[in-house]
Order: structure tokens, then sequence, then C-alpha cells
């Protein structure tokens, strides 16, 4: 600005210019940077650089908008204020502490990155001017460089101790600032993605007013200056804090990428900032956890406001005394129905009192844990609500689990009587309890009282005990007590929109406590719980049918499930007339197919549940009534009543809105804990420091999670190794320790990844035994051995906790830190399957099914010989492979001859067959003749 002025003012005066000749020019200066960044002295700084950047993470703070794939320059910006006696204090603080302003603006800055990211290691981008000699300080042109500045903050370290790592760290990147940025990229190599900046994503910068504006006076004129729009701002990064002193105050601006960010999140993190120099000036010594980023009322906020859920409930009553008050009042209503069998809310009443005064003759009383282990049945339930009139706990055991998991479920449980089915007696491991047959051995009952009886039970006493993956190899039960049932089945009943007398779908198994939820609220309320046979749970053709025949208004389904009938449902011309739609037990996603079909059915509201086994549902949401705004991955809401959240840090501090934490649950909803495992009780379900009654207890569910601006809970992924596959939760470290029981196996990981479609799937990656053959020829393992270990995995693990596809490495890959990267694994290139010698399709039918196959499958390649079981298909798959055969050829296919007969040869003669039956021609290219299109339900 001085030299503009004079040489404005000299043209004005009619006179030569007064600026002295420069005594070298840009060029010069380019010449001697590219002579001095050569030979040692060039190898110098690189060697720094490489040391310092090495394995440098990308900065993940959080976003309020997904990132685009291409990087994107919208900007916008808010300014800050810092006032004068806050930064009286952090010059006084910068004094003392021997370093500049710019260190310690800087050291805050990282903190709170730190404290938003989670991430130990901060790199942010700082300029230099880069004019570190005396002959080009006049000199027009671009000198100036960008430092990256990496420090790391592990250790909880004090405020004191970031500073002085800061102070270091500007100093060696001050002495090493000569390499010019876009050169240090390109020797570094990091890996690039075009939807951000290489090594930092975050500019942070400290100048003087007079630099960024500095006075300009011109003889006539008068100088202003102009204000950017936001339409017109423009942003390299992320985020780019500028601050600069003027007089006792520093103010600044923080522009922001508006298509990952919005305003009032840039805004209360300049808040948090101010707040967290407020902090370390009176407490520089504080462990940086420990630093307070939010306000009193923000504080209020989380912890009191958006938890005030307290709800006057019964707490006094048990289960059966919620059933036998609606028997009650409608004791001719149905309440359960099975195929063409059904029974009033008196019959089924009278039944399970009688084999409740049974149980009690066996022994059968508060916490006595009971067994049940029955097929879909009107026995089923009566069995269920028996075991909890006599004052037990029921313990569900899947019949199609493996033999070795249901006897460690019995042993764990100390099972002492056993209710089951008479085909189910012989395929039942060795065990010591007491069986009862409900369908064979009824006459030891029928003589008993059908009156209700007494129990003794309380509402702290145990209801049931249900079985969930352990990570130590065996699945853990969780005691879940009376009381936190009850306050869910109230709640449950409040919250419906179906009202009284509705007919809910009872799709769960009994061993996932979702059954639960579909079968006592549904009671509570009059209403009639519809049982669906397994094979029909499977075919979301069928389904669609059976809920329109059973007149079906509400229906709980994990979001897969839902997505499969979504899927079917235009090939219906009438559907079911579904009143409430509740998804639950993994991330729900809105789909396409779903956005169709509840288009189709206006009347019908749409829920999102959410919780672990240990607190059952413990969060609900309500999509809004315009199916088109709603969002691609929903919240999960908020608590249900008496039920608090809380979203904690590592060091479980609260975490201001919209930054990453894990999520604790607390209230009447949490279980008593696990079965026979108090060290896993005490580790997991934690006192509640935000509570003053030492009574209260947190479960730590290893959610990550964060609070959305409106006290919505937004679900982010796992903490932990725990992953959602087809609804079910599941420790991988189970599946892990039983791999490495098998002989072939060295070392193992389980991760979950998601194929072309979307849809989540198992990998076990190996290292195989030095002694075996795999271990110097991998493709042993793969032709030989992978169906034994799949045979060894299903004799000790349910069917949706086995592997889909086999991967042998050499060695598993580490992070630096030497921890297992998981994140490097991927399905792609060598998945190991079990596979047969490849044999090309032959007749025209073996063609088509070979492309479904494949489509279905993800898979480039399928032979007529490869089980569709082995290359990663699974009943949910299985579902849209035989709705493509109906589809496309015209015939009725039951979902049970993919189990039966899963290779495309053994398909194909059977879909031949029928065509050759029914005389139609094999192909159609339009599903016009299909009878499911008629509206003939």
């Amino acid at each position: 600005p001085k030299e503009l002025s004079a040489i404005y003012t000299a043209i004005l005066e009619e006179k030569p210019s007064p600026l002295p000749s420069l005594p070298i020019q840009y060029a010069d200066f380019a010449v001697w940077q590219r002579n001095y960044l050569q030979g040692e002295t060039l190898e110098k700084q690189l060697s720094y650089w490489k040391q310092k950047l090495q394995d440098l993470p990308q900065l993940q703070l959080p976003t309020d908008h997904p990132r685009p794939p291409v990087q994107t320059f919208n900007g916008a910006g808010i300014p800050i204020n810092i006032p004068a006696a806050l930064t009286s204090k952090v010059k006084q603080l910068t004094q003392k502490q021997g370093t500049t302003l710019f260190m310690t603006l800087l050291a805050a800055f990282k903190v709170l990155l730190y404290r938003y990211s989670g991430q130990e290691g901060i790199a942010v981008g700082s300029p230099i001017a880069n004019r570190n000699r005396q002959e080009i300080e006049g000199l027009i042109g671009f000198f100036v460089n960008s430092l990256v500045m990496h420090t790391d903050l592990g250790g909880d370290p004090s405020f004191t101790e970031v500073l002085n790592r800061v102070k270091q760290t500007a100093l060696e990147a001050y002495s090493h600032q000569d390499i010019p940025f876009e050169k240090l990229v390109e020797e570094l190599q990091p890996e690039r993605t075009l939807s951000q900046n290489p090594l930092f994503q975050v500019m942070f910068a400290v100048q003087q007013e007079e630099i960024l504006k500095p006075s300009l006076s011109l003889p006539n004129l008068e100088v202003g200056w102009y204000e950017e729009s936001e339409a017109e701002m423009t942003v390299r990064f992320d985020l780019e804090l500028h601050l600069w002193p003027v007089g006792e105050e520093i103010k600044g601006f923080c522009a922001y990428n508006r298509d990952l960010f919005e305003a009032e999140t840039i805004s209360r993190m300049l808040s948090h900032y101010e707040n967290l120099l407020s902090a370390v000036v009176e407490t520089p010594e504080r462990p940086i956890s420990q630093l307070p980023l939010m306000t009193e009322a923000e504080l209020e906020q989380i912890l009191v406001e958006w938890n005030k859920t307290k709800t006057d409930y019964p707490n006094d009553k048990c289960l059966h005394d919620l059933f036998e008050e609606q028997v009650e009042k409608t004791p001719d209503a149905i309440a359960v129905v099975f195929e063409e069998q059904k029974l009033t809310y008196s019959q089924l009443n009278r039944k399970a009192n009688q084999l409740a005064h049974y149980l009690q003759k066996l022994g059968v009383a508060p916490e006595s844990l009971v067994g049940i282990c029955i097929e879909r049945s009107i026995e089923m339930v009566v069995g269920i609500l028996a075991i909890l009139k006599a004052g037990g706990a029921y313990v569900p055991l899947d019949p199609s689990y493996p033999s070795e998991r249901l006897a460690y479920m019995m042993s764990d449980a100390q099972v002492s009587v056993l209710l089951t089915l008479e085909s189910l007696v012989t395929l039942l491991p060795e065990h010591q309890a007491q069986i009862v047959c409900l369908d064979s051995n009824e006459e030891l009952w029928s003589d008993c009282s059908q009156d209700n009886l007494s129990s003794e039970v309380k509402p702290s006493n145990l209801g049931y005990i249900i079985y969930t993956s352990g990570s130590t190899g065996k699945p853990k039960g969780v005691a879940m007590n009376q009381a936190a049932l009850v306050n869910l089945t109230l709640w449950q009943q409040e919250e419906t929109v179906v009202g009284q007398g509705a007919k809910t779908l009872q799709f769960a198994s009994i061993s996932f406590d979702v059954s639960f939820q579909e079968i006592f609220p549904t009671w509570s309320s009059g209403g009639t719980i519809v049982l669906v046979s397994s094979e029909l749970r499977r075919d979301p053709l069928a389904l669609m049918e059976y809920l329109s025949h059973k007149q079906v208004e509400r229906v709980f389904l994990p979001f897969v499930a839902l997505q499969q009938l979504a899927s079917v449902a235009s090939q219906f011309q009438k559907l079911p007339q579904l009143r409430e739609v509740i998804t639950l037990g993994e991330q729900l996603q809105v789909t396409a197919d779903i956005v169709k079909l509840m288009k189709r059915l206006p009347q019908c509201r749409m829920q999102n549940h959410c919780g672990p086994s240990e607190t059952h549902t413990a969060a609900c949401y309500t999509l809004e009534s315009d199916v088109d705004k709603w969002p691609r991955l929903p919240p999960i809401g908020r608590p249900i009543a008496n039920t608090q959240f809380y979203i904690l840090s590592r060091e479980q501090q609260p975490v201001p809105v919209g930054v990453p934490g894990e999520l604790y649950i607390g209230g009447v909803c949490l279980a008593n804990g696990y079965l026979r495992r108090p060290e896993l009780t005490a580790e997991k379900f934690i006192p509640n420091p935000f509570e003053k009654s030492k009574a209260t207890r947190l479960y730590q569910t290893g959610d990550l999670a964060r609070y959305l601006p409106d006290g919505n809970v937004e679900i982010l992924g796992r903490i932990d190794h725990q992953v959602k596959v087809r609804g079910y939760r599941i420790e991988t470290g189970e599946i892990e320790a039983t791999l490495t029981q098998h002989s072939i196996v060295k070392e193992t990981v389980v991760v979950a990844t998601k194929d072309n479609l979307g849809t989540k799937r198992l990998v076990a990656y190996i290292v195989p035994e030095t002694k075996t053959p795999a271990s110097s020829n991998p493709e042993v393992l793969e032709t030989e051995q992978i169906k034994k270990l799949k045979h060894f995995l299903k004799e000790r693990l349910p069917e949706y906790m086995i592997p889909s596809g086999f991967v042998v490495l050499s060695q598993l890959p580490l992070t630096p830190s030497g921890k297992i990267d998981r994140k490097t694994l991927s399905l792609a290139d060598h998945v190991s399957v079990v596979s047969t010698e490849y044999v090309a399709p032959e007749t025209e039918t073996q063609k088509v099914l070979v492309e479904i196959w494949a489509e279905v499958l993800s898979r480039e390649k399928v032979g007529i010989h490869d089980n569709f079981f082995d290359l990663g298909g699974h009943s949910l798959l299985a579902t849209q492979v035989v709705s493509r055969i109906r589809q496309t050829f015209n015939i009725e296919f039951p979902l049970k001859k993919i189990f039966e007969s899963s290779t495309v040869e053994s398909i194909s003669k059977y879909i031949d067959t029928c065509i050759w039956a029914a005389k139609t021609h094999p192909i159609t290219q339009d599903n016009k003749s299909n009878k499911r299109n008629q509206g003939v339900l």
C-alpha cells in the first residue's frame, strides 16, 4: 500500500517514481531457491518432514453433511472476537511460558480439534511469509509457503505440555520452511483423494491487522474495502481460522466449507474455542480432556433438559399382572393366531395358568431359569406366559442353534426345567434339566387349576435371560428384570398409533429381544399377535400375502427384512393395511424401495427404534409424514420413558452437540447385568456420575454417537469390534476365538464389509499355521479346507455368525502402533470361497440362473456346480433369487428349494420340470402374466 500510494501520488504530480530500484527480481529468487534446495540441504529438510509426517492421518472433524466425492470450495465466514480481559490473560500466559501469541493460540486450537475429532495426532496448516532474506523484503511476488504443524496430543497432557509440544513443532518447522508445500506433497506422496487436501485440511493463521487490512490513502480518493458476499466466497480447506490482534483485543474470522458445515455448528465451535481459552489461562496445568468446552447452559441442555423422560408407571406390577388385567377387560378377544389356530385371552390365560401351577410343583419360583426350546407355535407363547406366571424367567433356546451352543447356554444358565416339543427331544444336547413336552405331556397338568396363581415374584426379579454374542468366544446371558420390561411395555402401549385390539406380526425369534416387544405390548392393549412360520419369514412374497390375509396392522422388522418386503411390493396391486412399521435391530436406511412402499401406505407411520439387549429398546425416532423429506440414514431419536442418554468422551466427560462420543444409557431400562459374569457386569454397567443417587447406573454401549442440534441422537458406528449383520448384534471376537480353535488357523480377524448392493457380510481373514500345507500354498486352503472350516463353525455358532467369505493372508496388516489394521482389510481381489472347477452354463435356463446369481451375489462368474451359500449367499439373498425366478420363469418356486438344491444345475432341472408340466414358455420378458400382479390376495 505504501508503494501504491507513493506511485499514485507521483503520477498525479507528474513526477518519476520515487521507489528505489530493486536489487533482484522474482525470477532471481526462483533460481536461488532451485539452486539452494539441492543435495544435502534438500535431503536434510526432506528427512525431517518425512519423519515428522510419516503415517499422518487425515483430520476427521465431524461434519453436518457428507463429504462430496470431489472437493468443493463454496465458503462462508463467521467472525470471532476475543475480549480484552481474556486477550490480556492469553498474552500473560504466553509471556510466562516463553512462547509467542501464535503458539499459544495454535495450541488451544489444536486442543479444540482434538476434543472434536478424538484424534491424538493433529496436523494443521499455517502460512509463513518466507521472506527470510533481506534482499526480498521489498520484492513484489508470491513467497508465502504452507507449513504442516503436526503435534501429538496423546497421553492426556496438560495444556502447558501441549504448548511446549506446539512450540517445539513450530520452531522445527521454521527451521525447515524452505521446501515448497507442493514439493513436499510430491516427495511424500500421501494417499490422495479428490475430496480433500493432502496433508492437512484445516488452516490456522495469526497475522497483523495491517497485513490483512492495510491502511491506504490516495489523494482525492475515498478508499474502502470490498466485503465479499457468501455467494462469492471460496475456501480452500475445510476450516480456516484467521486471527489478528487489534488494540487490546484479538479479532478474526473462521472461513468454512458450507458444503460440509452449517453456520450454527461453526458458531458453536468458535464459542467452545473462546471457552477453552478462558479455561487454559486459569488452569494451564489441567489435563486437556478435563478442560471445559461448554457453557453451563449447554451442559444443562444435554444432561438435564434432553433427559427429562420421567413418567409414572406401576412399579409394583409384573408382566403377568398386565396380561391378567387385560384378560379381565377383553376375555373373548383373540390373543394369539397361528395359521388356523387361535386362542382368546381367557383361553390362553387358563392354559398358561395350568402349566404355571405344574411348573411351580417342579420347583419353579422367582429367579428360577426355565429353558424354552420350541419352534413357532401356540405352545411357544403358552410356555413363555406360564413361566412368567410361575414366577420364573424364561431362557429362549433356538432349536436351529448348534448343539454345542445350546449345551453351553443350558449349562451356563443352570436350567432346571426345559419346555420343548416331542419332535425336538432327540435333537437336544445332553443336559440335566427336567423335560416338559408341551405337545405330548399335557396330561401332567390338565388337572391343575385354571385360576391365576401367586408366585411372590417382584419387579426386581428376572423376566428373561437372552444370550448374545460374546467377545471371549462364548455367548453371554443378559439378565433382564421385570421392571424394565413393564416400563417398555407401557411406553409402547402409549406410543403406538394402532390402538386397542390391533394385530401385530410376531416376526422375531424368541431368542431375539424384539420378540418381547412384539408380544407383551400387544397383549397389554388387547391386541392379537399373529405368529408366522419360519418358512414364511424367509419369503417376502409369501409374507406380503400373509400380512394381507391376516389383516396385520403393525410390524417390527429389521432393516434388511423391511427392504426385502419393500423390494417385492411393486408386484402387488393391493398392499396390506399396515398402520405402523417399526424398524429396529440395525441402522435404518431409507432406500428407494422403502420410499415407494411407504408412499403407497399413506396411513402408515414409520418409527426407528434402537437399543442393545442390555437395555432393550431405549430410543425412538418418528419419521415425518412427508416421505420425500426422510433422511437417508435416520437418527435413533430420543430416549423413551424413564430412560437417559449421555454421550461421553474417552474420559467419560460430556461432549458438545455434534461431537462424537460413546453412548451411555441409564434409567429403568437397564438389565441387571450379565448372568454369572460379575467382572463383565462391573465393566459395562458403571455408577452414574451425573446422578446424586449412588444406586443408579449407566450402561456403556460401545456405540459411537452424537447429539444433533434438535436433541435427537445419531449413531455413527462402533467403538469396539462389535457389528450388526442382518439385525443380529455380533462380537467378531467370538467368531475369531472359535476359528483359532481349528488346527489350521494360526491368526484370524473377522470384519463386516459391504457388497456392491450395500448388504453387510462377514469376512474372515486367516493366517494359516506354519505346519500346514496352506501356509506355503494358500490355494490348498481355498480348495480343500474352507468347507471343513465352515462345517467346524456351523457345529459351534449360529448360522448368522458364519462368515460368507474367507481370505488367506501370509500375515495380518498392522498399524504403525503395532495393532491389527482392520481398515485396510478388504473383500476386493482375494476373497476365498469354496469353489469347484468352473463349469459354464449350457441350457437357456442355466444361463438365466447364472446371470441372476451373479447379480445377486455380486460375482463376475458363477459355475453351474457352485453352491449358492458357499459363494456368500444367505437366507435374505435367497429371497431375492426366488423372487427373480418367479418373475422370470412365471412359476411358483418355493424358497425351501434354494436350501435343498443350492446349485444352478439342480435348480435348473427343477425349473425345467415345472415348465414342462405347465407347458409354458420358459422365459418371459415382462411380468404381466404373473398372477401376483393381479391383486388376488
